[in-house]
């Protein structure tokens, strides 16, 4: 059987732990260890404030997530999408308009008729 120690707190004090213990825990010895054990194994002293119910922590990071949206819209804007319409005009294929480069050649081939005939009748005769 393990011995008790008797330990002086204020009555407030007293009493505000008693009702805690008995809410969370199945003895006041339980309840003890386990907040000591809690500040021993986070590393947290007990005066430091964490905030409510997480709620500063969670601000803080909505914050800096608000702060990376806001970063990778910027490299969308300056960065992404220029690159994009740049790499895309390279790759976009027009057909060229057929325009013949020598004039020469297309009066040429306007006046390809022939100008003097043989007559394609064989009854006539010269």
């Amino acid at each position: 059987m393990d011995s008790f120690i008797g330990i002086r707190f204020k009555k407030e004090t007293a009493k505000r732990f008693q009702e805690f213990s008995r809410t969370h825990f199945k003895s006041h010895t339980e309840a003890m260890a386990t907040m000591l054990d809690f500040f021993f194994y986070n590393e947290i002293s007990p005066k430091e404030k964490l905030g409510p119910t997480g709620q500063t922590i969670e601000a803080k990071l909505l914050k800096r997530i608000n702060a990376v949206i806001a970063i990778m819209r910027d490299v969308e804007k300056t960065q992404t999408k220029p690159t994009v319409t740049m790499i895309q005009s390279l790759f976009q294929t027009e057909e060229p308009d057929h325009k013949p480069l020598i004039l020469e050649k297309k009066f040429v081939e306007k006046n390809k008729q022939v100008k003097i005939q043989e007559k394609r009748n064989q009854n006539n005769k010269l």
